[in-house]
C-alpha cells in the first residue's frame, strides 16, 4: 500500500486537497488533529508532558491547556524541541497502526496531512509527499479571511517559521499548484490516478 504525505504553508490549501481526495475514497489521516487528540488521551503521552511541562499543562477537568504550553514553548527553542520530540513520535507510531488498519481494509494508498512534514522527519514513514503550494501573498489574504482572529503580523509570524515552498518543492515528489491559476481538482484527480496505478513512489533522500 503506497503511504503519501500531504503538506504546505499555512493558506496552501491543504485541507482542501484532503477534502478533494477524501471525496474520492482515498483514507486520509491528519497529523496535527491526531496530535492534539492523542497529547489528551495517550497515557504515555499525557505523562510525559507534565512531567516535561509540569502539571499545569493539564486543566481541572484534564484538558490540554493549551494556552498556556504555548506560552511555555513559544519563543524558546529548547522547549519546543522538547515539545517536538515527545509529540512526533507519538503521532508515527498512531499513524503506522492506522495505516496497517487502512491496508487490511484494502486501501490502495493512503495520505498523511501534517504542516511539519519535512520539519519532524515523519516524512521517512511515507513513499511519496506532495507539496500543496500557493504564492506567499494569495496564502497571506486566505488566512486573513478564514481566520479574523489572527492579525497581518501574527500571520506573518507563523509563516516566517515555516520551511519556505521553495524547499517543500524541491524536496516533495509531486506539487499541486493552488494559486487559482490551474484548476486545482484536475490536478488532484490526475494524482489519484497515477497512485492507484503505482506500487512505489521514489523517496527523494
Amino acid at each position: 500500500m503506497l503511504k503519501i504525505g500531504i503538506t504546505g504553508g499555512i493558506g496552501s490549501g491543504k485541507t482542501t486537497v484532503c477534502r478533494l481526495f477524501r471525496a474520492l475514497g482515498a483514507p486520509v489521516y491528519d497529523a496535527d488533529t491526531r496530535a492534539r487528540w492523542l497529547m489528551e488521551n495517550n497515557p504515555a503521552l499525557r505523562n510525559a508532558l507534565s512531567s516535561a511541562f509540569g502539571a499545569d499543562v493539564f486543566d481541572a477537568n484534564g484538558r490540554l491547556d493549551r494556552p498556556y504550553l504555548a506560552a511555555v514553548v513559544f519563543g524558546n527553542s529548547t522547549a519546543l524541541a522538547q515539545l517536538n520530540g515527545l509529540v512526533h513520535p507519538a503521532v508515527g507510531a498512531d499513524f503506522a497502526i492506522w495505516a496497517a488498519a487502512q491496508a487490511a481494509n484494502g486501501a490502495t494508498y493512503v495520505l498523511k496531512e501534517a504542516a511539519l512534514m519535512f520539519e519532524s522527519d515523519s516524512w521517512r514513514q511515507l513513499d511519496g509527499v506532495i507539496a500543496v503550494t500557493a504564492p506567499a501573498a494569495v496564502r497571506l489574504a486566505r488566512v486573513l479571511h478564514r481566520d479574523p482572529h489572527r492579525s497581518l503580523q501574527q500571520i506573518e509570524a507563523i509563516m516566517a517559521q515555516q520551511l519556505p515552498d521553495a524547499e517543500k518543492i524541491a524536496r516533495a515528489q509531486y506539487v499541486l499548484h493552488n494559486d487559482g491559476g490551474e484548476l486545482l481538482i484536475p490536478q488532484v484527480l490526475a494524482l489519484h490516478t497515477r497512485f492507484l496505478n503505482t506500487t512505489l513512489a521514489p523517496v527523494k533522500t
